[in-house]
């Protein structure tokens, strides 16, 4: 049996810094986020809007795919975003 997981970007504002992870419990770590739990470039960015995640039934397609967007240009990024969520709304709420 697989484990499900999620690629997701956190942000501190729109158009603002970004953070792409990588996790297998979205509600648990966007929560950590938010909360200044994770040290490192969120923390200190202070991305803590949960602005984009896509779900995968196995952990290991959401890292692969973690791992193709870590290699795309941020104006890309910023393009998947806008697509799903153009006003760049906290998405925390609807995951809870």
């Amino acid at each position: 049996m697989t484990k499900p997981g999620y690629v997701y970007i956190m942000a501190n504002k729109r158009n603002g810094a970004t953070y792409l992870g990588v996790t297998s419990n979205l509600p648990k770590r966007a929560y950590q986020h938010r909360n200044g739990l994770i040290e490192g470039y969120s923390k200190e960015k202070d991305c803590k809007l949960l602005v984009w995640f896509e779900t995968f039934d196995d952990i290991q397609e959401a890292r692969a795919r973690e791992w193709k967007l870590k290699k795309w240009k941020r104006a890309w990024k910023l393009d998947l975003i806008e697509d799903t969520n153009p006003q760049w709304l906290d998405l925390y709420d609807d995951i809870v």
